[in-house]
């Protein structure tokens, strides 16, 4: 497999992040795409106006955009498949098409999430779903990367993660444009934890946010939300260092700070006094860190891994903490060395 982008790449899913993407790589990749959305309207809405008005209306696609419903349509003849549904929705759609996807194609993920219940991130959905697929060519893309700015051209650098490192190379050069800047990793556990699990901690910044509590009390939480994710990951084989790149930092950055960001907002109405169901059937596109919430806790029980801040936004989201008491319940912690988690790892 050398030429991702020689055949056409399927596009699984035209909320904004899949039609940004299909838009990039049309644009300034020059590639075919085949978009796949679930509803029979959207697609006819997108082939006469060449937009998405429901999730992205400022990118117009180019007729090298083929927009279908059919899914089996969608990935006929495509040697890369990419998964932009919400990741709780990856499941069924991989199983949807599980008997037409083999260890000739690469299979991505740009979807961000834990499953509930299994606690598998993505790629481990689509490994089970996709039993034919091969398992060394499922990976992700992920990366400081609201679909608003991707989709008008504004300079953004991702980061591919994958087994099989000849394929993720494969995969980098598909999506490289000039305005696109893709790196490659090959911890694909920790880009997945990272890539994930930030979207906990945007709710946690715009919860601070809602409540007013200000600059300080944002930049603690980000900070010590980082060093959750990290011990997280290092207790699932992660590589340190991969939470001070793009999945890491860059994306936990632009996720709790960002106007496009939708955990962040999210996060910023609860602080408002909101009920999780008002903002939920307010908001059209997805907040993957409300599930993620859900599955991080658990995921951080099963190994024994201490993450007062998610298990905050969890009570605050799930259990009616106001959220006033949980920064209590945070700042009357007992006191820890901020170093704990260096020492550890040199074994001290």
């Amino acid at each position: 497999m050398s030429d991702l982008a020689a055949t056409p790449i399927a596009m699984l899913g035209a909320g904004s992040w899949g039609t940004a993407l299909a838009h990039s790589l049309s644009v300034y990749g020059g590639h075919d795409v085949r978009l796949w959305a679930r509803r029979p309207a959207l697609v006819e809405t997108i082939r006469q106006s060449r937009r998405n008005l429901d999730y992205l209306p400022n990118a117009v696609l180019p007729e090298r955009v083929t927009v279908t419903s059919d899914i089996e349509e969608a990935i006929d003849g495509c040697a890369l498949i990419v998964f932009a549904t919400p990741s709780q929705s990856v499941r069924a759609v991989a199983e949807s098409i599980a008997g037409k996807v083999g260890s000739e194609h690469a299979v991505i993920s740009v979807a961000k999430g834990i499953e509930i219940g299994t606690l598998l991130t993505t790629t481990g959905v689509l490994r089970e779903a996709l039993p034919d697929a091969n398992p060394d060519q499922v990976g992700v893309l992920y990366g400081p990367s609201h679909a608003e700015e991707v989709g008008a051209g504004k300079p953004t650098t991702v980061v591919v993660a994958m087994p099989n490192d000849d394929v993720a190379h494969d995969a980098q050069a598909a999506f490289m444009t000039d305005r696109l800047r893709v790196y490659v990793n090959a911890d694909l556990v920790g880009v997945e934890i990272a890539g994930s699990v930030k979207n906990v901690m945007a709710l946690a910044a715009g919860m601070s946010d809602g409540v007013g509590l200000g600059d300080n009390a944002k930049a603690a939480l980000v900070t010590r939300g980082l060093a959750e994710i990290k011990r997280l990951g290092l207790a699932l084989g992660a590589d340190p260092l991969t939470f001070s790149g793009l999945a890491g930092l860059g994306d936990l950055i632009v996720t709790c700070f960002s106007r496009h960001s939708r955990n962040r907002y999210f996060g910023e109405q609860i602080g408002r006094g909101r009920s999780l169901e008002e903002v939920e059937e307010e908001m059209r596109m997805v907040a993957e860190g409300v599930k993620t919430t859900n599955s991080a806790k658990a995921l951080a029980e099963r190994h024994g891994v201490e993450m007062p801040i998610t298990a905050a936004v969890y009570n605050i989201l799930f259990n009616h903490l106001r959220p006033e008491d949980a920064v209590y319940e945070l700042m009357t912690r007992a006191a820890k060395r901020e170093d704990a988690l260096a020492q550890m790892m040199r074994g001290l």
